[in-house]
C-alpha cells in the first residue's frame, strides 16, 4: 500500500456516501491503519449532493483538510456526472468508481477528459437483489476496495461483517443482506 491514499466521495444526501465512507475508516482502523473519514459538511438534505472523504495510511497522517487530488473517487449517484465536476483533481494514476448500469464507452464523454481507470458497477441491481431495496452503499464501499486494493478481500468481509453486527444489533436480519451485497461487488466491479 502507498503511504498514504486519499478516496473522495460523491453521492446525494441519504444514499450512505457519508456512512460508507465512516465504514470503510472504521474496517481499516480494525487492520491496523491510520485512518480519517469525514464528511464535507454544508446545507444538505435529502437528495442534495454531498462531498466524504476518507485518508487510509501505515502511517501517521497529519494532514487535516479535505482531499483536492484524491487517488480515487467513488460516484454514488451517476446523475451527478452531470452537474458534479467528480474528476476534478483526481490523479491519473488513481482511478474512478461509478454507480451505472451503462457501460463505460456512454461514461467517458461526463468525465471531463479524464485519462485515467474508470470501473463501473451496478450498485442498483446488487442492493435490489441482496437486501431487496436501493441501498447503494454497501456496493460501493466493496466496489473501492477492489479497486483500490486497500486491504485483502477476506479481511475486508470478515471485518465488515464485524462492524454490522455492531451497526444492526437492533436488526440482525440486514447483515446477510449486507454481506451479500458486499460479496456480489467484489464480484462484479468492471
Amino acid at each position: 500500500m502507498k503511504d498514504l491514499i486519499e478516496i473522495r466521495w460523491h453521492g446525494r444526501g441519504g444514499q450512505g456516501a457519508k456512512t460508507a465512507a465512516l465504514l470503510l475508516a472504521d474496517v481499516a482502523f480494525n487492520t491496523g491503519m491510520y485512518v480519517q473519514g469525514f464528511p464535507e459538511y454544508g446545507p444538505e438534505r435529502m437528495g442534495a449532493p454531498i462531498t466524504a472523504y476518507n485518508r487510509l495510511s501505515s502511517d501517521i497522517i497529519r494532514v487535516h483538510s479535505n482531499i483536492y487530488d484524491p487517488d480515487y473517487v467513488v460516484v454514488v449517484d451517476e446523475t451527478l456526472l452531470d452537474s458534479v465536476h467528480v474528476t476534478d483533481g483526481l490523479k491519473k494514476d488513481g482511478a474512478i468508481v461509478i454507480n451505472t448500469a451503462r457501460p463505460k464507452e456512454e461514461i467517458l464523454p461526463h468525465l471531463h477528459g479524464y485519462e485515467g481507470k474508470v470501473y463501473t458497477i451496478d450498485a442498483r441491481r446488487i442492493s435490489i437483489e441482496a437486501l431487496g431495496q436501493y441501498f447503494p452503499n454497501s456496493p460501493m464501499l466493496a466496489a473501492i476496495v477492489k479497486v483500490s486494493g486497500i486491504m485483502e478481500e477476506e479481511r475486508f468481509l470478515e471485518e465488515m461483517r464485524k462492524s454490522y453486527a455492531h451497526k444492526f444489533a437492533s436488526k440482525p436480519e440486514v447483515i446477510e443482506g449486507n454481506m451479500k451485497a458486499l460479496s456480489l461487488a467484489l464480484q462484479e466491479v468492471k
